[in-house]
């Protein structure tokens, strides 16, 4: 089910976090089931847990996975990665206009875009 592709040019952490998160999102692994232990993913792939520690990090910062100390990695809900997509796509937005403001734009102007794009929508 999970594999990695030593050919991709992607790091290998990558590679899992796309396809955990695939399988996340198609319902290949339920909602709140475990994901494999680090060292049993670890010796399935033949590659150092420190990889697969690191790729269950990110997608837990993403809100895509949970760790219950001493029991594992599980699967986040919808609700939980849909709240962390949320918000770091406001801290994309504000990251974006407070540079758009800084290269000189005016609040009235940055304003207006907005309201055009939702309009838009």
């Amino acid at each position: 089910m999970i594999s990695v592709n030593y050919r991709d040019p992607r790091p290998i952490y990558e590679q899992l976090k796309d396809k955990l998160r695939r399988l996340i999102l198609s319902g290949a692994i339920a909602e709140g089931e475990q994901l494999p232990s680090l060292r049993e993913l670890a010796a399935e792939l033949m590659i150092n847990p420190n990889t697969i520690m690191r790729a269950y990090r990110e997608l837990e910062s993403e809100g895509y996975v949970y760790t219950v100390q001493g029991k594992g990695s599980f699967a986040g809900t919808l609700t939980q990665v849909d709240d962390s997509r949320k918000s770091a796509l406001r801290k994309t937005f504000t990251d974006s206009a407070r540079e758009l403001l800084r290269l000189g734009m005016r609040p009235d102007e940055l304003h207006e875009i907005l309201k055009q794009e939702v309009e838009i929508l």
